[in-house]
């Protein structure tokens, strides 16, 4: 079983910045794809950014230029880096690791935090 934990989130004015960590551990040989998403108050859960292993990272575009995701594949970490926020930025943020492998023939499935609130309001 894979867990991921993260940490970071909290209360900011608007205009101001957070950092979103999320570390995954567990039996793993590789994550074909790391992110974030968001859910807020009776929306549905949305992507934020996501990074693939290979490939171009994905963006929402609500978040373009104001978010920065960044991976490390060797600790299996993930980070968002949020500048600018905005009231509506308000949202549980949820990691994700999807396309895990616990060896180079076993696939394992996806696995998701446990969320972190991220309040922008002054």
């Amino acid at each position: 079983q894979v867990r991921l934990v993260e940490s970071g989130g909290g209360l900011v004015q608007p205009g101001g910045s957070l950092r979103l960590s999320c570390t995954a551990s567990g039996r793993i040989f590789s994550i074909d794809v790391m992110g974030w998403y968001r859910q807020a108050p009776g929306k549905q859960r949305e992507l934020v950014a996501a990074m693939p292993s290979r490939g171009r990272t994905n963006y929402a575009d609500a978040v373009k230029g104001r978010f920065t995701i960044s991976r490390d594949n060797a600790k299996n970490a993930v980070s968002l880096q949020m500048n600018s926020l905005k009231p509506e930025d308000t949202a549980v943020y949820y990691c994700n690791a999807a396309g895990i492998k616990s060896s180079p023939t076993m696939y394992i499935g996806d696995s998701w935090g446990q969320g972190t609130q991220v309040t922008v309001s002054s």
